[in-house]
């Protein structure tokens, strides 16, 4: 303020010795205009010191000058100065980003707000084939063109993976994953996932073919057992009791190797050829009825419609997801519990099926693991009803199939809610 003050009076003094001068000359206006030419001039002449120094000589430091104008000329020199330490922190920084993505072994390319291809690092050339002198600049789908990559990229919706084979080799399997930062550009990441997608591969065949070579000696095994039964009377009761927990273990073991055919045959096959509209009122009516057969009507299971649209899918698959729902909740809760099969509406168009009950609940610490193979809350007492602990991995595997989600909600004493999600491109109106 004081150089800003110190510029005013300047301008008071050559103005008023400029219409002094005037006065004595016999022209006061003429000696103002005069004083005010003189200060306009020399703001001019310092305005173009300015201009020169910041068009040509930018880095040198600034000229000389005295009063408000040194000042500024000398706030405007630590600024640059303190742009140009800051510009070069940036480019270490960046170089150093540069340096660790080109350590990586994952593709790492990055887009503009556009999807043009900005950088990548040498495991993106060697992964995708992005060539420097050709690619840069491009948009990124026209180089990766899998019509299920470009759906992936527009839609948005980067919560889950995307595994495709390379672009380059039909034999390697190649993860991507996609990051919004900054102003809407995007991180694209490549991972080679071939080995785990052999093991995995691998896996699904071994349980496959050991539980179709189980199958054939459990079903001898069971049909002897099942002809010593009805021979039971004839036996020792000692005798008679081992034929009958043979049987019961013989049945838990073909439970389980169906439950593992049916699990492979989800994984391999991608479905979708028997797929038509279905009536869930009378898919959940007949799943009540199985429920209370199973129950020995020892429980109330009733059926709640609050929708009329029918569900697009597999009769099959989706009887069998709303069966283990049900199935489960008959034996995981005390005799006279209320089981509720619900259909119903979501408020964005889509619809979801609901197997709700009263009994104990369950702790959110176990919510996570439900869908995962042989997970148990409880494993004495899943062993004693039966279960295989295949169920809701086979709830899990259908849903998927049929673009929905499964949700779980519960609490120790309040009872348990699962609830199947279908969107709305899987709900048709009635005819």
């Amino acid at each position: 303020m004081r150089l800003w003050s110190r510029e005013l009076w300047r301008i008071a003094w050559l103005a008023t010795i400029g219409v002094c001068l005037g006065w004595l000359l016999g022209s006061a206006g003429l000696g103002l205009a005069t004083g005010l030419a003189v200060c306009l001039f020399y703001h001019l002449r310092q305005l173009r010191v300015l201009f020169q120094w910041l068009t040509l000589n930018p880095h040198n430091e600034p000229p000389a000058a005295g009063g408000m104008w040194g000042d500024l000329l000398d706030r405007l020199y630590r600024y640059q100065k303190s742009q140009r330490i800051t510009q070069g922190r940036l480019r270490s920084t960046l170089a150093r980003i540069q340096e660790s993505s080109e350590a990586m072994r994952d593709s790492v390319v990055m887009l503009d707000r556009h999807g043009d291809l900005e950088w990548w690092n040498s495991a993106a050339t060697d992964m995708l084939g992005l060539q420097t002198a050709h690619d840069r600049g491009q948009h990124i789908t026209n180089l990766l063109r899998d019509p299920r990559f470009i759906s992936y990229f527009n839609a948005r919706d980067y919560s889950e993976p995307l595994t495709l084979t390379s672009p380059i080799d039909e034999r390697s399997i190649l993860q991507y994953q996609i990051t919004l930062y900054g102003d809407d550009e995007r991180l694209v990441m490549a991972r080679d996932i071939t080995r785990l997608h052999r093991l995995e591969q691998m896996r699904r065949d071994f349980v496959a073919n050991v539980s179709h070579e189980l199958r054939t000696p459990l079903t001898v095994l069971s049909g002897y057992l099942e002809t010593y039964g009805d021979l039971a009377e004839q036996l020792p009761p000692r005798l008679g009791r081992g034929i009958e927990q043979m049987q019961d273990q013989t049945q838990r073991m073909q439970n389980l190797v169906n439950d593992l055919l049916l699990l492979s045959r989800l994984e391999i096959d991608q479905g979708g050829q028997d797929h038509q509209a279905l009536s869930v009122e009378q898919l959940l009516n007949s799943v009540c009825q199985d429920a209370l057969a199973l129950s020995h009507r020892k429980h109330v299971v009733r059926v709640a419609i609050e929708s009329d649209a029918q569900l697009i899918g597999s009769e099959q698959e989706i009887r069998s997801a709303i069966s283990n729902l049900a199935f489960n909740a008959v034996r995981y809760t005390p005799e006279g519990s209320q089981i509720i099969l619900r259909w119903a509406p979501m408020e964005d168009g889509s619809g979801c099926i609901e197997v709700e009950d009263d009994g104990e609940g369950i702790d959110p610490v176990h919510l996570p693991r439900l869908t995962e193979r042989f997970y148990r809350v409880d494993k004495g007492r899943s062993t004693a009803t039966g279960g295989t602990g295949l169920g809701l991995a086979i709830v899990k595997h259908i849903l998927l199939r049929h673009d929905a989600q499964l949700q779980v909600e519960s609490h120790p004493g309040e009872g348990s809610l699962f609830r199947c999600t279908f969107p709305a491109t899987r709900l048709a109106a009635t005819s």
